[in-house]
């Protein structure tokens, strides 16, 4: 049986393994984390992810193939294949802050491996990194006095949070890099034998390691490119009565641009996106190329101008001034199906909104504890369980997450208990404006004609 650890049991060591363990019953799939209260959420019956699917993957497998531990020590010793999967923020601090990543949890997970084994073992990156991280890890791994070996894999996560369950069950590829070596190329092909128990071959790609690590990097930033496009037109849309949702969708029919994330909104967030293109931006400033920089430098400064341009339109259209006034909030998480709020425009939002003196009410099904979190310290914010008591009273409200649930609540009922006149701004166009129109709401859309009463 091969023994399989993974350290890090987040958003992507938790759903990754729960499927490998799932698929390769021939596997033993441990997952170790120095965090207990997490551990012991992934041993309980509440997970600390949510993503559809999740829960029944786990709980299927949990106790017979699949177990959760904070003994690190004795899983790195058992450990044949160990994924790592710590977290890789963006540094906050030093030489590369606010844009190069920061590698310190990696760099104590490699020293713990060293510490702990007993034996050669194959070491594969999960965490998104810049390129040529591996030859970091290689030099801290190998610099053990007791002749271990270590072949060092990258095997970047493409998941999108909300179908994780889904992309693992059927990944468009699955990429493996390593060294160009005989023992590289052994390493690379047991890895890839682990996915050969349910993707098919021709969906398993192997490429060298640097090649590996930068693709995540890039594969995030051409997706973040092409939502700041979209989002870079909705402006343009709104000030010449263009409709975003027809634009995209015609341009999306050619099949060389084709419709995916051609969805106008208030911009991406989640753990990767910014993280990873601000990760590139520095390497290309590392590397000499201020010009590259600059380029996808823009992609991200597009995405905060969008929730900035979004607070100004409100403001504009609520008589220049939220002050005092009451404003729901549905949806904080940074998307639908997911309990993640990092980097969730609503952040953005509801601190912008704060600023100008606002009373704030936030609903979220899955993710109202990370808002508390996220908001920690702010007063004049109410976190609510129920929707409609979010919106009893408030002058406004904000369509931040599209939520599929928020399209079925009973908009007349919200409409009498708001103040008049009633104001929504649909951050995701999620909502059918002319449907809001009719009851009598100020409808204001990304990229579209607002539907409103008042005169211009």
């Amino acid at each position: 049986m091969t023994n399989i650890v993974c350290i890090g049991a987040g958003y992507v060591g938790g759903p990754t393994m729960a499927v490998i363990a799932d698929k390769c019953k021939d596997c033993r799939v441990t997952v170790v984390d120095i965090n207990s209260k997490r551990i012991d959420a992934w041993n309980s019956d509440s997970l600390p992810v949510y993503e559809p699917g999740l829960d029944e993957v786990v709980f299927r497998n949990r106790g017979k193939n699949l177990f959760y531990s904070t003994d690190i020590p004795a899983a790195i010793k058992a450990a044949d294949i160990i994924f790592v999967s710590v977290n890789t923020p963006t540094k906050t601090f030093g030489s590369g802050a606010g844009k190069a990543a920061d590698l310190q949890f990696l760099e104590k997970t490699a020293r713990s491996i060293v510490e702990y084994a007993e034996g050669d073992k194959i070491v594969v990156e999960k965490s998104t990194l810049p390129v040529r991280t591996a030859q970091a890890l290689s030099q801290v791994l190998h610099a053990n006095t007791r002749g271990l070996k270590f072949q060092i894999v990258s095997n970047p996560e493409f998941l999108a949070e909300g179908t994780a369950i889904e992309d693992l069950n059927h990944p468009d590829r699955v990429l493996i890099g390593g060294m160009d070596t005989p023992e590289g190329h052994a390493a690379v092909d047991k890895v890839a034998d682990i996915y050969r128990h349910w993707v098919p071959e021709d969906r398993i790609i192997t490429t060298n390691l640097w090649s590996s690590e930068l693709t995540k990097l890039v594969s995030n930033a051409l997706l973040a490119q092409r939502v700041s496009s979209v989002n870079s037109i909705s402006a343009l849309c709104e000030k010449t009565g263009a409709d975003i949702d027809q634009v995209a969708s015609v341009a999306g029919r050619d099949s060389r641009i084709g419709a995916r994330f051609l969805k106008a909104g208030l911009g991406f967030g989640g753990s990767c996106f910014k993280k990873d293109i601000l990760n590139l931006v520095y390497l290309c400033e590392h590397y000499g190329l201020p010009e590259v920089a600059a380029y996808w430098e823009s992609v991200v400064k597009i995405n905060d101008y969008q929730a900035t341009r979004f607070v100004g339109n409100m403001l504009s259209s609520m008589f220049n001034t939220v002050a005092d006034k009451k404003i729901a909030i549905l949806g904080f998480a940074f998307k639908s199906d997911t309990g993640d709020t990092r980097e969730s425009p609503a952040i953005a939002v509801c601190r912008q909104l704060l600023d100008e003196h606002a009373r704030l009410y936030v609903h979220d099904p899955k993710a109202l504890e990370n808002a508390k979190l996220d908001l920690a310290g702010c007063e004049n914010v109410t976190f609510c369980e129920d929707p409609y008591e979010a919106v009893k009273g408030v002058h406004a409200l904000v369509i931040a997450t599209a939520w599929n649930s928020f399209k079925d609540l009973d908009y007349k009922r919200i409409y009498d208990l708001m103040e008049k006149p009633a104001f929504i701004f649909d951050g995701r166009n999620l909502l059918d404006a002319e449907e809001m129109y009719e009851i009598g709401f100020n409808v204001y859309g990304i990229g579209k004609e607002p539907k409103t009463r008042f005169r211009k």
